[in-house]
């Protein structure tokens, strides 16, 4: 057995023993963390509002709870066109190519290389160990068939200068013994998981956004009904006032009191349009509108959405699976957890097999030949045997981060059951005052027209109707507001219960 055969057994051995040894990976396995089931879905028992959440399964498109043929076309155009999801995509696209990066050292490399170079050695360096001097002349000519660097051309002194081609193939490839390389696959695997969720949780807020400016801007609108109403029944009020003067029946103090309320109610619909147009532009950014772009579709006036009867909100086992955010820590602590593996690994030896082949000539036309023909094969391995306490630190710091990653997962879980028991408990809250501000507006409606009557039959003081109005516009305000409120309440409970981004629609925008 010559020392070719010799080397190629030695290098066969050494690739089936890594073969076997591929199952040995370092650093812990990573394990689902286990998460309590709170029981904050029981407050849907005990709800007394009109609109209820059941337990039942939940709808992922909640925004079409409302019935609003406006805002679910809205909500339609989002995900295609908020630039908030465009980033969060882009940056799962940037973690989808780390992972491909990551996943390339698991293979071998192979790279081609060709050069041609004119080279002349020098004769009072390492050519003068060789027996060639200044003052030496040789009989032949470099053209390949003397010694590398000795022949000179006839009738000259040293070395010439002369011509190498060459090209070939160089390999490598680094055995994955202790599992480094599948760590670092499954770490950027875990991490490209994690920016899928916080694309996820991006969207979930800009679907929520859109909602609650889409009901600040109908709110905005019915205050400014309402403003004009008012408006007019103080106008009718100044107007009757004038002729009581007239008519010698009532003083100007009752026509200055009338035209004092007038401005008053006519001073805060100014207020109310700019807040009608800002809020147009935010709901125009949202979907990536210039300003004034939206203001044709959105500016015809509309009311608050109606709640529905009911809102299913699923089951208390699924919130986990369901939440963006809770689904992002659990990544994040699966990525720490595979960083580990990748730290302990790099305390043992690593192992490569490398290997080139090609053909040098100093002639072109025999480049090819057989005799041409070159090549290097063999096993390299390396081993830290001191490295300043580098790789101890390291181990270090991945171990603290998983218990960081643990930590916030931890809390991240205890805020998502606490923000949904909050958005039941206001749900119901807001509901049941919506419903006894519907009784004061009512009451102030028949008193303002017991007082009206009372003051055109002379039995009752401008002051009073003036009071009972203003009862009414603030009562009236606040049960508009107490609506978008309740509305506003419903987002929350939807967002915390993590939908709103599981359509098919929105995962071909993020390439999934």
């Amino acid at each position: 057995m010559n020392a070719s055969e010799s080397s190629l057994r030695a290098l066969a051995l050494a690739i089936l023993a890594s073969f076997a040894m591929t199952g040995c990976m370092l650093g812990p396995n990573f394990e689902h963390p286990k998460t309590a089931t709170l029981d904050v879905f029981e407050q849907t028992r005990s709800a007394a509002a009109a609109s209820k959440a059941v337990q039942a399964e939940f709808n992922p498109e909640w925004w079409t709870l409302f019935n609003d043929p406006v805002l679910n076309a809205l909500e339609q155009r989002l995900a295609s066109a908020n630039l908030d999801v465009a980033a969060a995509s882009a940056r799962l696209r940037q973690s989808r190519a780390t992972q491909r990066v990551a996943g390339a050292a698991e293979l071998p490399t192979l790279d081609a290389a060709a050069s041609y170079n004119r080279e002349r050695g020098s004769e009072n360096g390492i050519l003068s160990l060789l027996g060639v001097t200044p003052s030496q002349s040789q009989p032949q000519s470099a053209a390949g068939n003397a010694p590398l660097g000795v022949s000179a051309i006839p009738g000259s002194k040293g070395s010439p200068a002369y011509n190498l081609y060459q090209f070939g193939f160089d390999a490598s490839w680094e055995l994955d013994i202790w599992g480094r390389a599948r760590r670092g696959v499954e770490a950027a695997s875990a991490l490209t998981e994690a920016s899928y969720e916080d694309r996820n949780a991006v969207l979930l807020s800009a679907r929520a956004e859109l909602a609650r400016e889409y009901i600040e801007l109908r709110d905005t609108q019915s205050l400014l009904e309402i403003a004009r109403q008012n408006l007019d029944i103080g106008r009718d009020a100044l107007r009757l006032t004038q002729i009581r003067v007239r008519e010698g029946v009532t003083t100007d103090l009752d026509v200055a009191n009338a035209a004092a309320q007038v401005e008053t109610i006519e001073s805060l619909i100014p207020t109310l349009e700019s807040r009608r147009s800002t809020t147009i532009n935010a709901i125009g950014v949202l979907l990536g509108e210039q300003p004034g772009a939206l203001r044709q579709i959105l500016s015809e006036a509309g009311e608050v959405p109606k709640l529905p009867q009911q809102v299913p909100i699923g089951f208390p086992s699924e919130l986990v699976q369901r939440r963006p955010d809770i689904k992002k820590a659990e990544a994040q602590l699966h990525a720490a957890t595979a960083s580990i593996g990748m730290a302990k690994a790099d305390f043992y030896p690593r192992i490569s097999l490398n290997g080139s082949a090609g053909f040098q000539s100093l002639q072109l036309s025999n480049l090819a030949d057989w005799a041409s023909g070159q090549f290097v094969v063999g096993p390299s391995i390396t081993l830290p045997i001191f490295e300043g306490g580098r790789l101890k630190g390291t181990l270090q710091l991945r171990e603290a981060q998983q218990e960081e990653a643990a930590i916030v997962y931890k809390h991240t879980v205890l805020d998502a059951w606490r923000e949904v028991d909050d958005a039941l408990a206001v749900y119901d809250a807001e509901q049941r005052r919506r419903d006894r501000l519907i009784a004061v507006v009512a009451f102030n409606q028949r008193a303002l027209g017991i007082a009206r009557q009372r003051y055109k039959a002379g039995a009752l003081d401008y002051l009073d109707v003036l009071n009972v109005q203003k009862q009414l516009l603030e009562a009236q305000s606040n049960l508009e507001q107490s609506k978008a409120t309740a509305a506003s309440n419903l987002i929350s409970l939807c967002k915390a219960l993590g939908g709103g981004w599981e359509t098919t629609f929105d995962r071909n925008i993020a390439g999934r």
